[in-house]
């Protein structure tokens, strides 16, 4: 899923919210939220502002009240992006934060739940994170992958209006290739308009238009998870 623009501004950097609670998992701090006894676990990679973000906490706990044990580690390790520090610009932060990284650091939070009994880990993906969740969605770690506004993503990895971080014709190759794809795989692609990078954790819950949006995005992100993991097993909640 892509959509327009991408702003910078920190949306309350470090603040805690949330129904859930931080603990470790996989030797990553994590935002967790949901019933331990559900079989089926979500991992939510975030995008370049990390897990304290209400709205992403928020998120989590939406994913969690549907059924699933949802698990938000913190990538960064407590370092997440500030637009507010001049002196360090976002090319900086990269550098300490490839997105390349994240497969290998989400591995042990998928093991770890594994480990711990759920039966079916899903994963989805935003900004920073969609690279993460296309290298865990052609793996076997996970039985589903949804990628929303992803960056750093290429076509080999899968092998919004204006968005130029992903924009429309990107998301479109990554449609050509699913549809390619030996042997089949079965996918879902969505361009959202007249919204910004990031729509669906950074945006503004006074702005209708913008909530409508994202609440659109967070229903086939759900969907998605319900299709490929619970009917999958027959064990629909």
């Amino acid at each position: 899923m892509a959509g327009s623009e991408w702003h910078l501004n920190s949306p309350m950097l470090n603040a805690s919210s949330g129904v859930g609670y931080v603990t470790n998992i996989g030797g990553l701090n994590s935002y967790v939220s949901g019933s331990p006894f559900s079989i089926f676990a979500i991992l939510l990679v975030s995008d370049i502002f990390g897990f304290t973000v209400p709205l992403f906490r928020e998120l989590a706990d939406k994913v969690a009240a549907t059924g699933y044990f949802v698990v938000a580690p913190d990538f960064f390790n407590g370092d997440p992006f500030d637009s507010d520090n001049v002196n360090r610009p976002l090319p900086v932060w990269i550098q300490d934060h490839e997105p390349e990284k994240g497969f290998e650091a989400a591995k042990p939070v998928i093991e770890a739940l594994k480990s711990q009994g759920f039966s079916a880990v899903g994963v989805a993906g935003f900004c920073w994170g969609g690279k993460t969740a296309s290298a865990l969605g052609k793996s076997k770690h996970v039985k589903a992958s949804v990628l929303l506004h992803p960056t750093s993503v290429e076509v080999d990895d899968i092998r919004g209006e204006n968005d130029t971080i992903s924009p429309p014709e990107l998301i479109l190759e990554y449609k050509q290739v699913l549809q390619n794809a030996i042997p089949k795989v079965d996918y879902y692609v969505k361009i959202f308009p007249n919204v910004s990078h990031g729509w669906t954790v950074s945006y503004d819950p006074n702005d209708p238009k913008a909530v409508k949006a994202a609440e659109k995005a967070h229903k086939i992100m759900i969907y998605w998870f319900h299709k490929h993991l619970k009917e999958a097993t027959n064990l629909v909640m």
